[in-house]
């Protein structure tokens, strides 16, 4: 049955619904690499969520997303989803969480992930400065991620693991938590590809969360998730961002 036309303009009929619908995937704005819009990735694809990207090539775009007010604080990433413009990272991948039940089952349970994805985020902050360092500082900064996350950050996920006894870092569902801390790692194993060698939970988590329907697809070859960038990315970045300064190691 044909839906009727009330309303002037309007087309409620069921292909344009169709349209409708495929219209709203979440569209994300960002480069074509990983950066801080890697994570949105990942968040999205374990929550099953089919997305589309619009990668910025060229300095004009960026200021045509500035001129347009899209970029609230002048900065990408930025996602449009659910009628709105996203800005700022922590809160585009809080929002994906909960609407689609990935951040815990009461308030308890939402301050525990808050508090790993945190510590995860600081181990990659180490990480995501790294494609932009000179080849000298690379080998410094190496060696400081794998630092970093044997000494501070994989201990920590290692015990909570043990003693919580469960599959997932957070009460006994998969959450954001565990998306986040499989992304660290395997980020880190780029640096260090026996870096878990000492972490026999980690070992565990990282073949349990890998073999989820929706993040076994995601690492597999094809899909949206994006390479170690190089320096095709870095030129891209620097040109878009116009970042004529040199980042140093921590």
């Amino acid at each position: 049955m044909a839906f009727t036309n009330h309303s002037k303009g309007a087309d409620f009929s069921p292909s344009n619904r169709k349209f409708e619908v495929m219209s709203a995937k979440p569209k994300l704005y960002y480069f074509d690499g990983r950066g801080k819009m890697e994570s949105i990735r990942w968040l999205l694809a374990a929550a099953g969520v089919e997305f589309e990207e619009e990668f910025l090539e060229t300095r004009d775009q960026y200021e045509k997303l500035l001129q347009g007010g899209s970029l609230l604080f002048q900065q990408v990433p930025m996602v449009e989803m659910d009628g709105m413009r996203m800005v700022q990272t922590r809160a585009i991948l809080s929002y994906i969480a909960a609407k689609y039940n990935l951040y815990g089952k009461d308030l308890k349970e939402r301050a525990l992930i808050d508090m790993y994805v945190g510590g995860t985020d600081d181990l990659m902050g180490f990480i995501l400065m790294f494609p932009f360092l000179s080849a000298e500082d690379k080998e410094k900064q190496r060696a400081l991620i794998v630092e970093k996350a044997t000494s501070r950050y994989f201990p920590v996920y290692e015990k909570v693991l043990k003693d919580h006894g469960q599959d997932f870092l957070v009460g006994n569902n998969f959450s954001w938590a565990d998306v986040h801390l499989l992304e660290a790692i395997l980020m880190v194993e780029e640096k260090k590809s026996d870096v878990l060698s000492g972490f026999p939970q980690l070992q565990a988590f990282k073949a349990r969360i890998s073999s989820i329907p929706a993040i076994k697809k995601f690492l597999e070859p094809g899909s949206q998730r994006k390479p170690v960038p190089d320096d095709k990315y870095v030129e891209t970045v620097r040109r878009v961002l116009r970042m004529y300064y040199n980042i140093k190691a921590n």
